[in-house]
């Protein structure tokens, strides 16, 4: 009888050893999105005035890529192409929504169109959702709909950071499905939010999703984060500044958790901005690049974009192909030893970043948005602005887009405007309407006054 006993405990625990040990070779996912943060803010893309050293360490940890964009220069629908993989466009998902009252019955990410949580979740992974989700207002479109197992956040695209001083067009901070009350600086309770994630799920594979609604507006600050730059003179600077440095410490609270619990080397972690900052608003920075949020020059769709996955991708390095969003959802899978048959528009970087494949990424990357339009191709990227001017730009040699060149490249803009047009012609009227950076009209007659639209934060 202890025999049959014993034969059956080895039985049971042989069976058992296959799932934990795969549990254990894939890795954790993690993808931390900022919003409105612009180029040229972070220490390790140049910014000198505030410190970042928790995601400057990401820099060092792994790869850094100069030339990463983002499928859209407003937020909406740059989170629908990341979680999807797709060109928004395709799908008709455009253009933000405005405030619930607002929106479009219509707006939401489309119910046909596959999550990145939908994905791991089928594939046993735990996943989790902290911060902003700006993807639909209605039950249907909730993140506990779309793939993710647990939600704390609001679904709108922007909220007061302070306890009590919920705005008008605000949504409630939800967990699950059911209002509650941020105890503390919104930022600060994401960071303990996605902390609690981990430790519930540091024995299983888990993604995690950190959209920060930091540092987008309300310009918001507590007085301890404030009083690191007092130094600073102007007040939205200030407390611009604070609001950083806020996120940056959240950073620093998840990866100080991730390695506490033995999980950082095998966890691939991503970080990205959702488009350029809104610089006449908030103050930050898209320097070298000419434009900011809302415009599809460099400085609304160029974004700080780092992965970090220690052992797997080279520390320290960096990349400067041109890459995008979209290429998250595929670069995730092939980590996570998954395949789909799905068309989708981003590609895998991991052999790219790893140094085992030299070519190009992606032969084109395309922009449209209402009337502005872009594509880059090489060095040379063809735009067309609010007005319907076409321009051509050799980024190689001009980052800031100051030099046109389309008189002198009549035919590089005759392939370009042919390649783009090719492209348009798979895409689908959007689904709802805004008018281009409509949130935007100050930055608007700012760019008009200023000959190429080159800002820095006007430190």
């Amino acid at each position: 009888m202890k025999a049959r006993i014993t034969l059956g405990l080895l039985v049971v625990l042989w069976g058992a050893w296959p799932a934990k040990a795969a549990d254990a070779a894939r890795p954790n996912i993690v993808v931390i999105v900022a919003d409105d943060l612009g180029y040229g803010e972070l220490g390790c893309y140049g910014g000198r005035q505030i410190p970042t050293p928790h995601l400057d360490a990401l820099a060092t940890g792994g790869v850094r890529m100069t030339d990463g964009y983002v499928s859209c220069p407003v937020c909406s629908p740059t989170r629908a192409g990341l979680l999807t993989g797709r060109y928004q466009q395709r799908f008709g998902h455009e253009f933000n929504p405005g405030p619930e009252t607002e929106a479009s019955p219509d707006f939401g990410l489309p119910l046909d169109q596959t999550t990145l949580a939908d994905r791991l979740q089928r594939a046993g992974y735990k996943t989790g959702m902290v911060g902003k989700w700006h993807l639909g207002y209605q039950p249907k479109f909730h993140p506990l709909s779309r793939g993710f197992d647990e939600f704390y956040g609001f679904l709108a695209g922007a909220h007061a950071y302070l306890p009590g001083q919920r705005r008008q067009g605000d949504t409630p901070i939800l967990r699950g499905r059911e209002p509650v009350e941020a105890p503390e600086y919104l930022t600060d309770a994401f960071a303990d939010e996605a902390v609690a994630f981990v430790d519930r799920h540091r024995s299983e594979p888990f993604f995690l999703y950190l959209p920060f609604n930091a540092v987008h507006g309300p310009l918001q600050a507590t007085t301890p984060y404030e009083a690191r730059f007092a130094e600073l003179k102007r007040p939205n600077r200030r407390t611009f500044a604070a609001m950083l440095s806020a996120m940056d410490d959240a950073v620093g609270k998840l990866m100080g958790k991730l390695r506490a619990a033995g999980l950082e080397e095998n966890t691939l972690v991503v970080f990205i901005s959702d488009n350029g900052g809104p610089t006449p608003q908030t103050t930050s920075s898209n320097a070298p690049l000419s434009g900011f949020k809302g415009t599809v020059m460099e400085g609304g769709i160029r974004v700080p974009f780092m992965m970090q996955w220690k052992g797997h991708l080279p520390a320290g390095t960096t990349y400067s192909q041109p890459v995008i969003a979209l290429d998250v959802v595929p670069t995730v899978l092939a980590a996570t030893g998954q395949s789909t048959a799905d068309p989708l528009d981003g590609v895998n970087l991991l052999p790219h970043l790893q140094g085992e494949n030299s070519a190009a990424p992606h032969e084109r990357l395309y922009w449209r948005f209402g009337q502005q339009s872009a594509i880059r191709q090489g060095n040379w990227k063809l735009l067309r602005s609010l007005g319907g001017k076409q321009q051509l730009f050799d980024l190689a040699n001009d980052i800031a887009e100051e030099h046109d060149l389309s008189g002198e490249r009549v035919e590089t803009v005759k392939e370009l405007q042919t390649a783009w047009e090719a492209w348009n012609a798979e895409l689908v009227e959007p689904k709802w309407k805004r008018s281009d950076n409509r949130a935007q009209p100050t930055a608007r007659r700012k760019a008009r006054r200023q000959a190429a639209g080159r800002n820095d934060a006007g430190l």
